[in-house]
Order: C-alpha cells, then structure tokens, then sequence
C-alpha cells in the first residue's frame, strides 16, 4: 500500500518537476511511512510513499525492469501475484524480491494491457514506458484504491489523494461549483468529477494512457464484461455450498501479508462472516477492533464482543463520546480529501486499529452491496413494477400528486422525484441515493448557482454507463450495480481508504474479491435473492462457524448518534458553520433555508435530516477552509524556452 504521485511534462525543468513530486510525496506520507522513492526518466518524474506489507525489506519503488524500459509506482495489493510469477519465469523472467511490486512491473511488461485481466486485487499504479514515452494509469475494477490526475495539453500530473495533487503547485485547486450541485444530490462528488475544477479521478475499472500529449482511455473491467462460462449453480444447496468454497479463497486471499493482519467488526453479519472465516484460517488469534458509543439505542459494541469471544479473537473495543468527536474534529476535517457526508467510522476504527500493533485490516465492506442487505432491493423493483401503472394515470392527475408531495417533509420529496423523473428501474437506481430533493436542492443554492442547478438532469450521472452494462430485466443485478457504483465507490470506498490511510492502516475488502463477484453475478437471482430473508444465502454459507444468536438477529444499519451529537457536543461546530456570515463567506448557499433546515432540526422535530445538515456542513467548512486557495509555486509555472 502506497500514495504514489507523477508529473509528466517534456517543458519542465527536471528540478521543478522532482520539486512537485517531492511535495506531493510529503503531502502523502501517512499513506506510506516506511519508505519512499522518485525517479526522473525522460520528460516524466513519478513518486512514491511506501507502507510495507509483503517484503517488507525489499520491494522499494519506483521499480524498473532488467532492461530500463518500464518504470512503475503502485498504490495496492496484488493477491494473485504468487500464482503469476511462475509463468512469468517460464517466460523467463526472473525475480529478486518476494513483493507483489516486482511480479506486477513483470506482468505489465509481458502483457501489456491485457495483464489487467489477470489481476486479483486492488490496486491504481502508473506505468511508464520509455521506449514510446507513455504513461498507463490503471484502478482496479471496483475501485478500492483512488487515483486522480489533471491533464493540461502536455502536462499530466497524478496522484492517490487530491490533496496531495494540490501540493504539486499544477493547479490552483478552484473549487468547482458543478461539483458543488452534484455532491448535494449524492453526498459525494461522483466520479470522474471531484470537488476541484480541473481535477479528475479514473473511475472504477478504467485505465488511461497519456503519450506525447494524446490522452486515451478504457475499462478494462465491466458487469457485462464477466466470463459467461462460469458455471451457474442448479440449486439451493450447491449455490450456498459454492459461495462457501469462494468466501473460503477470498479470505485466505486477503490475508496474505508480511505484517500483523487484524479486522473491523461490528455486531453484524457481514464482518462475523470475514472474522470467524479469518479465525479458520489462522492458527494465531485474531485481532479485531470495534466501534462503540455511550448511546444505548447506537452501539453495537457488546453484540460484537459476543462475537469477538464466540471466534477467541483478541478484541479492542472503542467507546466514543460525542466529546471525543467534537474535539477530533479538526483532525477529522483536515483529513478529508474531497468533503464527504461520512467517514468518521473509519477515521476512528483505523485508529484503534493502529493503536493494537497491525498494519492491515479486513472489512465486510462490500456485503450489503453483493447480498441484497439494503432496502434498496426492495423498494428498487417494487417502484419500477408500480411506475407501469402511474404513468398511464392522466398527466393532469399526476402532476397534482407530484405538486402535493413536493410540498411536503424529507419522503414525500423523496417520491416526487421518483414520481416526476424514473420511467424504469435503471432511473429508479438513478434516482435512489439522493440526499437533497430537487426542490430542496435549489432552495439552500445561492440565486446565481440555482439557474446553473436547473439545467443538471435529476439522474446520477453514472446512468448511461450502468444502463449499458447491466440487463434492464435483472432486477437484482440492476439495485446491485447501482449501489456498487455509486454509493459504494464514490463515498463507502473513497472515504475507506483516505481515513485508513490517514492511520496508515491498509483495508481490504474481500467481499470485493474479482473471483467472488464474478461468480455471484453469473447466479440466478432466485438462489441469491431471498427477499422474505435478505442475506440468508451468506448466512447458510457461514452457519456452521457462526454464533447462534447472530443467526437470529434481525439486521440494523450501523449508524453513529448524530442526531444527539448534533444538538449538543457538535452544536457548536453546527451553529458557527451554518450561521449566515459562514454561509455568505462560501458564496454558494441562501442562508434563509439552511437556518430554517438547521432551526427545525434542533427543535427536536426531524432526525431524519440529520445526514442533510452534517453533510451540507461539512462542505461549507470545506470551501471556508480555503482548501482551494492553493498558489502555485512559480518553479512550476516557469517554462523552459
């Protein structure tokens, strides 16, 4: 695991380039603590901060082949990379390390391109070929680890964090106010997009080549590119007997490291399953780290010591105040790469789990998403059946209904949207994880951002990506790859991997394991989708390791206190954010609204805006804070003659 950064631009100067790099390495150092590296070949100057985990004495990058050709930095965990090397030596490569760095660099250089489909893993590296004088960028097909980068006609400049990419001094780090429109609607700004204007991220699966100041781009992954001859299990019982072999491999899969491995738990059944797989498969007891609060109603804390004890893992439970949290949160927000409406869990677990000695950590991120655990899978199929029957009621009808519901609380708005805009299932997806309502999106944006806003179409902008790689008829398959590719990537992902990194904390997620998700997409929907019990072939697969009261134990979503934390230790930071002179200073906002959002809110009326509040709130600090003001230094904006 590593920040890695590069600046590729033929009329700099090899100083001010290495000085850019430098910066952004230093910017990135909690990433990688261990060790770090740069190299100068040609017109291009990439970087690195090492966090090391398998080799830990070897593996130092930038690394470059026996020939000089190729010169690579990666950010990730390649899983498969003992199974690679052996045929790549039959090819007659040969290796000095035992680090998954060296056999990546090898397959990149033997396949090219087409060594992206032979990886298992995460992973954003950046290759460069001095032969052609290009750079390949890659992400891996879920997008676990980020990379992001700014193209300026012969200059491109990247790196794992925005923040660090700010620190080269190749932009001025604007923020850009149809970011702005968009992460209102999705708590965070979706992919290619980021909050800055000119800054891009490689969405999940794609990979871009830059030579000679041409930029081209492709996926190397998608839902429809999955084999077809994967074989589709022909009952119940060899489904979850199946599923049970995978979660087998991928857990031991994840598992590989040079370096303590430990696991977040929670008192649910997605992260039970990886620690008592995990459990299994370690002859060590495993260390696993909790999240707890004060808060009877919040805390999942003694359910996952039930759980910790029941697998004989050594357990680090963490009570967290709201104290605690409003006295971290300066911390918390200055570690925030991109503003974001979540985290904070991550931020906090990361650093228990730095506190108890391991430097990687395993996740049931990705459960919920391949299991049909959100009520997304409902509510996703039953309102496209329903929206068959709306649309044929007359037009004069429906739009009274829709006037009706818009007038009315945070649902109702909700539905008008679904009601006024989706036709199918896919614009339901679409549609699904909004945070602001149309209508409730322009009343807190300033008069001269709402006519900009009224131009943005009310669908996510992923919809004609994800409408052309996923069937319209498989319901299942469509509330999947929506909630993968949006919530999941843009927020869940991104955010995992800046507030693990943040404690130098490597989190693996093997629920997104490649093997896995391509097996379970090639099932029919009927062995895996049991809506009278939602989850209930991840549980059979686990039943025998599991404890018994976890196997009865209704789902609840893992939620922090806000809504109390809100109206008292966090108050502060809430009433000072969304004053009117704070709301004024960001130049995006109508402080009217907002004050009657906040007023309604503290008045004990609706804790179901509380999401709204914080996450509007925290992108008002975000622009105060100025993180767009960066100037860049003028070693960079001199250019050789």
């Amino acid at each position: 695991m590593c920040g890695i950064a590069g600046f590729l631009d033929p009329a700099a100067t090899v100083e001010a380039r290495e000085q850019a790099v430098l910066r952004m390495c230093q910017a990135m150092e909690h990433r990688g603590p261990d060790d770090s590296g740069m190299a100068s070949v040609g017109p291009a100057t990439i970087g690195m901060r090492r966090l090391a985990i398998f080799d830990p004495s070897n593996g130092h990058q930038p690394m470059t082949t026996p020939d000089r050709r190729y010169t690579l930095v990666f950010n990730g965990a390649i899983y498969n990379f003992r199974n690679l090397q052996p045929e790549l030596e039959s090819a007659g490569w040969s290796f000095r390390t035992r680090c998954d760095t060296e056999v990546l660099l090898a397959a990149l250089a033997h396949w090219g391109e087409g060594a992206l489909a032979r990886l298992r893993g995460m992973f954003a590296f950046a290759l460069w070929d001095s032969k052609e004088e290009s750079l390949l960028l890659a992400r891996d097909p879920f997008g676990i680890k980020p990379l992001y980068f700014m193209h300026q006609a012969d200059r491109l400049v990247f790196a794992s964090e925005v923040s660090a990419l700010l620190a080269s001094g190749a932009s001025g780090g604007s923020i850009d106010p149809d970011s702005v429109i968009e992460y209102l609607a999705w708590l965070a700004v979706p992919a290619p997009a980021t909050i800055y204007e000119g800054v891009s991220s490689l969405q999940p699966g794609e990979f871009i080549r830059f030579c000679r100041g041409r930029l081209s781009a492709g996926f190397a992954w998608s839902f429809r590119s999955i084999p077809h001859d994967i074989k589709p299990s022909s009952t119940r019982a060899e489904f979850v007997e199946t599923l049970r072999m995978q979660l087998d491999d991928a857990i031991r899969a994840h598992m590989l490291a040079d370096v303590p491995v430990g696991a977040f738990l929670s008192g649910g059944l997605d992260s039970a399953v990886v620690v008592g797989l995990m459990s299994r498969a370690s002859s060590d007891p495993l260390k696993t780290f909790t999240i707890g609060f004060e808060e009877s109603g919040f805390t999942e804390a003694d359910e996952a010591e039930e759980t910790a004890k029941h697998f004989g893992t050594i357990h680090h439970t963490r009570v967290l105040s709201g104290r605690e949290v409003a006295r971290d949160l300066e911390k918390f927000l200055s570690a925030c790469d991109q503003p974001t409406g979540d985290g904070i869990n991550t931020y906090y677990v990361s650093q228990t789990a730095q506190d108890g000695g391991v430097k990687v950590a395993l996740s049931g991120l990705g459960g919920d998403e391949l299991f049909g655990g959100y009520p997304s899978f409902d509510t996703l199929p039953m309102l496209a059946r329903r929206l068959r029957s709306w649309r044929r009621l007359p037009g004069p009808m429906r739009a009274l209904v829709v006037r009706m519901l818009a007038a009315g609380g945070t649902r109702a708005r909700k539905l008008a949207d679904y009601l006024s805009h989706a036709r199918d299932a896919h614009e339901v997806g679409a549609l699904q994880r909004r945070v602001f309502s149309d209508s409730s999106r322009l009343s807190i944006l300033s008069p001269d951002l709402v006519a900009r806003a009224r131009a943005f179409e009310a669908f996510h902008p992923r919809l004609s990506a994800i409408r052309a790689d996923v069937d319209l008829d498989e319901l299942y398959a469509v509330t999947s790859a929506w909630e993968m590719r949006t919530y999941m990537a843009d927020v869940l992902l991104r955010d995992s991997d800046v507030m693990s990194m943040r404690h130098s904390i490597e989190l693996r997620v093997p629920y997104l394991d490649r093997p896995l998700v391509e097996w379970l997409w090639r099932q029919p929907a009927s062995l895996k989708d049991d809506r009278r019990s939602p989850k209930s072939a991840l549980r059979e697969a686990a039943a025998d390791i599991l404890p018994s009261g976890l196997l009865k134990r209704r789902k609840r979503g893992f939620t922090f206190p806000f809504p109390i934390w809100m109206r008292s230790d966090l108050r502060p930071f809430l009433e000072d954010t969304l004053s009117p002179a704070s709301i004024a200073k960001s130049g995006y906002f109508s402080a009217g609204p907002i004050n009657s959002l906040w007023r309604a809110f503290t008045s004990g009326r609706n804790d179901a805006d509380w999401s709204r509040i914080w996450s509007l709130a925290v992108l008002i600090d975000f622009i105060n804070r100025g993180r767009g003001a960066f100037r860049p230094p003028a070693a960079i904006q001199a250019r050789r003659a």
